[in-house]
Formats: structure tokens, sequence, C-alpha cells
């Protein structure tokens, strides 16, 4: 079913706006070649806007949300639950990974999840290790350690230069959500 000769390892990280984005983009374009992509989200259970408009692609994109955020901005640690939720979704993706039923994969904020410790760098280099050769994997996220980025064929470092939300303006519906 895999179309992909060869896959390679890509990394959006960086601070500024634009990693999920630009992975959902790439799903897209796939889409429009015949390729099949799988989203594993992380830290994301809201209702992102990008759920709705890939709905209408779900013969060529299946996404899933696994763990939510909210720890985060009570500032403390993810709970039990929310690490089995995170273990138990990279589990989830790998075995899509393997399936051979997708050309692409995605693990879209894996990498700031190691980074609010709902997954480590180990689990993560074992996922990349059990990649099969011709199947693309995307990870996003920021605070990229150098362990993914040596892995990895293509890192995109995103940089905010200048961001609206320094003047007050909160997440958008269908822009930043």
């Amino acid at each position: 079913m895999n179309k992909l000769q060869r896959g390679f390892i890509q990394i959006y990280t960086g601070n500024g706006k634009g990693k999920t984005t630009a992975a959902i983009g790439q799903a897209v374009r796939a889409a429009g070649a015949g390729l099949k992509t799988y989203i594993a989200q992380f830290m994301k259970e809201y209702p992102y806007s990008e759920l709705e408009s890939l709905k209408r692609l779900n013969d060529f994109i299946t996404i899933e949300q696994f763990c939510g955020d909210d720890f985060v901005y009570n500032r403390q640690l993810p709970d039990e639950a929310e690490l089995k939720k995170a273990a138990e979704g990279l589990q989830i993706a790998k075995q899509r990974m393997l399936s051979g039923n997708y050309d692409i994969i995605i693990l879209d904020e894996a990498i700031v999840a190691i980074y609010f410790k709902l997954l480590t760098v180990n689990q993560l280099i074992d996922f990349i290790n059990n990649k099969p050769d011709n199947v693309e994997l995307i990870l996003t996220g920021r605070y990229c350690p150098d362990e993914l980025i040596s892995k990895a064929d293509l890192v995109t470092d995103m940089k905010e230069v200048k961001h609206y939300y320094s003047l007050g303006f909160k997440s958008r519906k269908g822009i930043e959500s």
C-alpha cells in the first residue's frame, strides 16, 4: 500500500508559530498525491479547527488526539492519567506506523511533550528507530533536544520575530485554534 520508496525524518521546532500548520500542510499535499497520513496529536484535547477540515480528507488523513495540557496552565507536572494517555497514544501511533497502511506519520507536539515530562527522549528515539524505510516521519514541538535533531534528516526551526500575542491578542478560531 505504501507508495514512498524512501521516507525521511522531519522535525519542525522553535518558538515561532507554524509547526503544526506546516505538518498538516504536508499531510494535505500528500493527500493530493494519493498518500495516506496518520496524525497523533499530543497535549491537544481541545477541538482545534483542523479536526473539522481534515474530516473532509478522511480517505487520506487520520487524526487522533492523546492527552491534554491543563497541567501546564496549572503549573504542575502531568498526573498518572495524562502520562498513561501519552504513552498509549505513542503506542497506537507506533502500531499505525508499522501497519503498512500509512505513508506519513506525524507526531504533533510530541517534542514539547518531552519538555513537559509526558514523554521521554528515549521513547521518541525508540519510535524513530522502529520507523520503516518507506515511511516519512514528522515530529513537531518546541524545545527539541539535540538527540532528536541528530536523528533527523530535515530540521526546520520556526523562529518568532514578531507576534500579535505580545499586543494582548488571544488565540483566534481558525487561525491559532
